[in-house]
């Protein structure tokens, strides 16, 4: 090819990439007042801590992009700006909203929390699919006080529609049921086009955190009482042998049985404490390995028979006829069994029976087959009232009784949270007088699947 050809085809490449500029800066201009909202939705965002800077940049980016290049509807545009004095400002801000409406509405939807827009007239423009679990009635052509009546959010909107602050209110919404909100009215920007977004509202359901504080305070204040009691006969015991028994033998012998009884009360207390929070922090993480049911069943029953003996009680195991697998982490399923044992050997009948039975439903349908372990006891049951709250931490049918057999409270607790890790289920039954049964289930592994 001559360097005719090459100037030529130079100067056809020079002048598509002139109308690919010339393009992309008319779309620009035209759709400039929504790509303004979006990077103020964003920066709002980042600003809030709802979003990280980086996502944020990527995301002006995209929409840049995307402006640049999607088309735009000729006519209308040729209309709008031939115009000349017929055309105002607002109606090509009008024309710029009509063809870019949904990139704003894509930003709100993406907001990770219930989120808002509402117009200068206080209408809701658009919502996010999260909204609905706040205020389920709501849709867009609503005033905002016709999605909610409080006054402290009416008036946060009505205040930021005049002033450029943002303003936080918390809500007490009682329906459909009763939770603690926090809101942020934000401004986005100001526009002529009166449907346009000018406010963004984000909600925070502080429920859950109110709920987990709460937890939180409880759990400290029970694991520092369960402490504080051996730890107040420690030093009671330590006094009286420094005192009166420090010349008597067997009164000294007598309050060392009962020092050692209570620092190993305070050791089983730490040791269920470490367990506990072991299993919270791996509850996300789905276990990996096999676990054998009848085996790990035998393994418990054969470890804890010197409890057994101690306690006087035959402990009974019943085989599955073919194995029973499923997926599971098998240390975590042995502290399930054998924390199901000792209760029944601890507060069953002394000189009685438990009975370990591995077993299985049939699938029904599609579902998978599930296999279970049952721990039944012939002690004195428990009450119905109680059944509900056996898993809860520190929870006790009878304190006194408990601790005296050196229950932490902390067992069950941590049963639930293993069972929620393996996606199991745990099963109570008990009739006063006759005994209780204690029954976990699983997925079963389908033979052959490694």
């Amino acid at each position: 090819m001559g360097s005719g050809g090459w100037l030529a085809r130079w100067a056809e490449f020079s002048a598509w990439g002139a109308s690919l500029w010339i393009g992309a800066r008319r779309r620009l201009a035209v759709r400039w007042m929504p790509l303004t909202a979006a990077a103020v939705i964003l920066t709002s965002l980042v600003l809030l801590g709802q979003l990280a800077l980086t996502p944020a940049l990527a995301s002006i980016a995209v929409l840049l992009t995307a402006a640049a290049s999607w088309p735009l509807d000729s006519s209308r545009l040729v209309d709008a700006l031939a115009g000349g004095v017929g055309r105002t400002s607002a109606s090509i801000d009008q024309l710029g909203v009509d063809l870019d409406k949904r990139s704003w509405r894509a930003v709100v939807d993406a907001i990770p929390t219930a989120a808002l827009a509402i117009d200068a007239s206080g209408i809701v423009v658009h919502h996010n699919r999260l909204v609905l679990e706040l205020f389920p009635k709501i849709r867009n052509d609503l005033p905002i006080s016709h999605v909610s009546r409080n006054p402290d959010l009416i008036g946060a909107v009505d205040r930021a529609l005049s002033t450029d602050e943002r303003i936080d209110v918390e809500l007490i919404e009682r329906v459909p049921v009763e939770r603690r909100v926090q809101a942020t009215v934000s401004r986005l920007a100001r526009t002529a086009v009166r449907s346009s977004p000018h406010l963004l509202v984000i909600f925070r359901d502080l429920s859950e955190q109110d709920r987990l504080a709460q937890m939180r305070a409880d759990f400290i204040a029970n694991a520092s009482h369960e402490l504080r009691t051996p730890l107040a006969s420690l030093r009671g015991f330590v006094e009286t042998l420094q005192g009166p028994a420090r010349e008597d033998p067997t009164g000294r012998d007598r309050f060392l049985r009962l020092m050692a009884s209570q620092a190993e009360r305070m050791t089983r207390l730490i040791d269920d404490l470490l367990s506990l929070s072991r299993v919270e922090m791996r509850v996300h993480l789905p276990p990996r390995g096999i676990v054998e049911l009848n085996e790990t069943a035998a393994y418990v029953c054969q470890s804890l028979e010197p409890i057994a003996e101690l306690a006087k009680t035959d402990v009974v195991l019943i085989r599955d006829d073919v194995p029973a697998r499923i997926r599971g982490d098998r240390e975590e399923v042995v502290q399930v069994i054998q924390n199901l044992i000792q209760n029944a050997i601890k507060y069953g009948r002394e000189g009685g029976q438990v009975e370990v039975r591995v077993g299985r439903e049939p699938s029904h349908g599609s579902a998978p087959a599930r296999v279970w372990v049952t721990v039944s006891d012939d002690g004195p049951g428990i009450a119905p009232e109680h059944l509900p709250r056996l898993t809860e931490r520190f929870y006790r049918v009878n304190v006194a009784s408990s601790r005296e057999k050196g229950g932490t409270g902390l067992g069950l607790a941590i049963v639930k949270h293993i069972l929620n890790r393996h996606r199991g289920e745990l099963k109570i039954t008990s009739k006063l007088g006759v005994g209780s049964t204690f029954s976990v289930v699983f997925e079963e592994l389908p033979t052959g699947r490694p």
